[in-house]
C-alpha cells in the first residue's frame, strides 16, 4: 500500500480534486437554476430539463478550460525542465499528459451529451408553450413582449416555427450543431484502432478542434436561457397566478427578461492563448534549418537520422516531433531520440509502420548516393520519464521491439559518462532487458552493447552494466543454427558474450534478483513497450517493493506519446 501510494497517489489526488471540481460545478449550478427566484417562470415552460441543460454547461466550460493544456508541449516541457519545484513525483504525473487529455475529452464528450439531450427537450418545450398546448400561465409567459420585442421570455417567437427549423436557424442552435458533431468527429476517430490503422484521418479530424472552440466561444451569445430582471418589483408569489393583472394592478408589473452573459469565452481564452504561443512558437521552429549528418536503412526496414540543428540541445531519453512537407505539411510524429547529449548531432530510428513512415522510407531509398534527404521539421526535445533514468540508484530499463530507442540514448550516454570519467554519475547499476520478435532487429543495437561490454571490461566494471536480451519469435532453421554452434563464446545472434534468451523473460525470477542484488536502494523501473507489458511491470514493482523505506524500493516509470 505505501509503494502504490508513493507510486499513484498524487495520480490519485489530482483525479479526486478534478473530479471533485466537476460534481461541485454540476451540483451548485443544478441547484442554481432549480431553486434561483429569477428563473422560476423558466422552470414553469421547461421543468427540470432547465436544470440539466445549465449544469452541463457549466462542467463543459471548466473542461474546455483544461482540455488544450496537456497537449501545450512546450509549456509542459518548461514546466519539466525549468521549475526546481518540479520533483521527480510530478514530472512523472506531467508524463502522463495524454491520458489526462483523454480523461477530460470523455468529461466534455457525456456532458454534452446530457447538455443537447435537455436543450432538444427545451425545444419542444418552448415551442408547446408557444403554439398553448399547456396550461394558461405558459401560454402568458410565451406571449409576453414589449415594443422592441427584447424582455421575453420565450425565443421561439413566431408560433408557426417547428423545433427543427429553430434549431438550424437560430445562433444558439446552429453553433450547438456544429461544436456537436466536430465533437462527435473527433472523439470517434481517436478510437485505438483508427488511430493505428488510419492516423492521417485522426490526425485532420483532430484540428476540428478549431472549428469547436470558435463555435463554443459564440455558442452562448444566442442568450437562449433568459431569466427573470425585476423579481423585486413583480413578487413571484403574490402574481403568478394573477397573470390577467399583469401589467394592469401596480404591484404585478410585467415580468421583464434577459438572456445571461455569454461566459464560456472567460473560462477559455487563457488555455487558446496559450495554446496560439504553442503554434507560433511550434512554426518558428519548423522553419529552422535541418541538416542530414547521415542517413543509414537498418535491417527491418529501420531508418536511422543522424540531424544537426542549430542550438538543438537535448537530455538522454527525449523525444522530438518530425514534420515532413514533401508528405504532409500537418503531420507531427513523435520519436525517441537514440543518440547522446555528448554527441554533436540527434539521431532517431524510424520503424516502417504507417503511410506515413513508408513514404518517407521508400523516398529516402531512393536517394542519390551522398544526396541530402527530404526538407525535415523539428519540434523539440520533450521530457519523458526516461530522462529521470540517472536519478536513481539502480535502474532497470526494458524495450520492446523499437521501443529500445530511448534506452540507446541512455546506454550511449553511459559510454560517455565512463569514457570522460563524469563525476556526476551516481548510478551504480544498470538492468537492461531487450524483447524483440525478429533476430535481424538485434542488429539494430548490437554494435553499441559490444562498445560498452567492451568498455565495461577495460575499466573493471562489467557488473556496472547487466543486459539481457530476449527473442521472442524464431524458426526451426534459427533453432538448428544455434544448436550448432552453442558452444562458441559469443552469441549466434548478437555477437555479444552474453547469450540470448528465448521466449518471454520470468519477471518474477528477475525482480526477485534485483531486489537480493541491491538490497538497499531505489530502483527506478523504466519501460518503453506495450500496455500490456506496463500492466505486469507495475504490479511487479508494488509487489517487491519493501515496505521498510531503508530496504529495497520499486518506482514505474512509462513512456507516453
Amino acid at each position: 500500500m505505501g509503494n502504490w501510494i508513493i507510486n499513484h497517489g498524487l495520480t490519485s489526488f489530482i483525479l479526486i480534486v478534478w473530479m471533485g471540481i466537476n460534481i461541485f460545478l454540476f451540483v451548485w449550478f443544478y441547484l442554481f437554476y432549480d431553486l434561483g427566484q429569477q428563473f422560476f417562470y423558466t422552470r414553469h415552460l421547461l421543468g427540470s430539463a432547465l436544470s440539466w441543460a445549465r449544469a452541463p454547461a457549466a462542467v463543459l466550460n471548466f473542461n474546455c478550460l483544461l482540455i488544450l493544456l496537456p497537449v501545450c508541449r512546450n509549456l509542459l516541457s518548461l514546466i519539466r525542465g525549468s521549475f526546481m519545484c518540479c520533483g521527480r513525483t510530478m514530472r512523472k504525473e506531467l508524463d502522463k499528459n495524454i491520458s489526462f487529455h483523454k480523461l477530460v475529452a470523455y468529461m466534455i464528450g457525456l456532458m454534452t451529451a446530457v447538455h443537447t439531450i435537455a436543450h432538444l427537450l427545451n425545444v419542444e418545450w418552448y415551442n408547446n408553450s408557444r403554439r398553448g398546448v399547456y396550461d394558461q400561465l405558459s401560454t402568458t409567459l410565451s406571449n409576453l413582449e414589449d415594443t422592441n420585442n427584447s424582455t421575453y421570455l420565450n425565443p421561439i417567437r413566431n408560433i408557426n416555427v417547428t423545433p427543427t427549423y429553430f434549431a438550424l436557424t437560430s445562433l444558439a442552435g446552429i453553433t450547438g450543431v456544429i461544436i456537436t458533431l466536430c465533437l462527435i468527429l473527433i472523439i470517434t476517430s481517436s478510437m485505438e484502432v483508427i488511430r493505428r490503422s488510419y492516423f492521417e484521418v485522426f490526425w485532420y479530424t483532430h484540428h476540428l478542434f478549431v472549428i469547436f472552440f470558435i463555435g463554443l466561444v459564440i455558442h452562448g451569445a444566442g442568450r437562449i436561457v433568459r431569466s427573470q430582471q425585476n423579481v423585486a418589483q413583480h413578487n413571484i408569489t403574490l402574481c403568478k397566478d394573477r397573470f390577467k393583472d399583469w401589467g394592469i394592478a401596480p404591484d404585478c408589473p410585467l415580468p421583464q427578461f434577459a438572456g445571461g452573459f455569454p461566459q464560456t469565452w472567460m473560462w477559455v481564452i487563457g488555455p487558446m492563448f496559450l495554446y496560439l504561443c504553442e503554434r507560433i512558437l511550434r512554426f518558428i521552429r519548423y522553419m529552422q534549418e535541418v541538416r542530414y549528418r547521415k542517413i543509414v536503412i537498418r535491417p527491418s526496414k529501420v531508418l536511422e537520422l543522424q540531424l544537426v540543428k542549430d542550438g538543438f540541445k537535448m537530455e538522454v531519453g527525449q523525444y522530438v516531433f518530425l514534420n515532413c512537407p514533401a508528405i504532409s505539411h500537418l503531420e507531427w510524429h513523435p520519436f525517441t531520440m537514440t543518440s547522446a547529449p555528448e554527441e554533436d548531432f540527434f539521431s532517431v530510428h524510424i520503424r516502417s509502420v504507417g503511410d506515413w513512415t513508408q513514404k518517407l522510407i521508400s523516398m529516402v531509398e531512393e536517394l542519390p548516393e551522398g544526396a541530402q534527404g527530404p526538407k525535415m521539421g523539428v519540434d523539440g526535445p520533450f521530457g519523458t520519464a526516461s530522462e529521470d533514468v540517472f536519478d536513481y540508484e539502480v535502474s532497470m530499463l526494458v524495450g520492446a521491439g523499437i521501443g529500445v530507442t530511448p534506452f540507446a540514448s541512455i546506454l550511449k550516454s553511459i559510454w560517455y559518462k565512463f569514457k570522460d570519467s563524469d563525476p556526476k554519475l551516481h548510478t551504480r547499476k544498470i538492468y537492461f532487458y531487450w524483447l524483440c520478435r525478429e533476430t535481424h532487429a538485434f542488429e539494430w543495437f548490437a554494435d553499441l552493447l559490444q562498445v560498452l561490454e567492451k568498455e565495461m571490461e577495460e575499466r573493471g566494471m562489467g557488473d556496472f552494466l547487466t543486459y539481457k536480451l530476449f527473442l521472442t519469435g524464431w524458426d526451426q532453421s534459427h533453432t538448428a543454427h544455434v544448436m550448432v554452434r552453442f558452444d562458441e563464446d559469443t552469441d549466434v545472434v548478437t555477437g555479444l558474450k552474453q547469450k540470448t534468451n528465448y521466449g518471454r523473460p520470468n519477471w518474477e525470477k528477475e525482480f526477485e534478483q534485483v531486489r537480493k542484488e541491491n538490497p538497499s536502494s531505489t530502483v527506478g523501473t523504466f519501460l518503453c513497450g506495450p500496455a500490456v507489458l506496463a500492466k505486469v511491470l507495475e504490479k511487479k514493482c508494488a509487489k517487491y517493493s519493501d515496505v521498510d523505506p531503508r530496504k529495497t524500493r520499486f518506482y514505474f516509470n512509462k513512456e507516453n506519446f
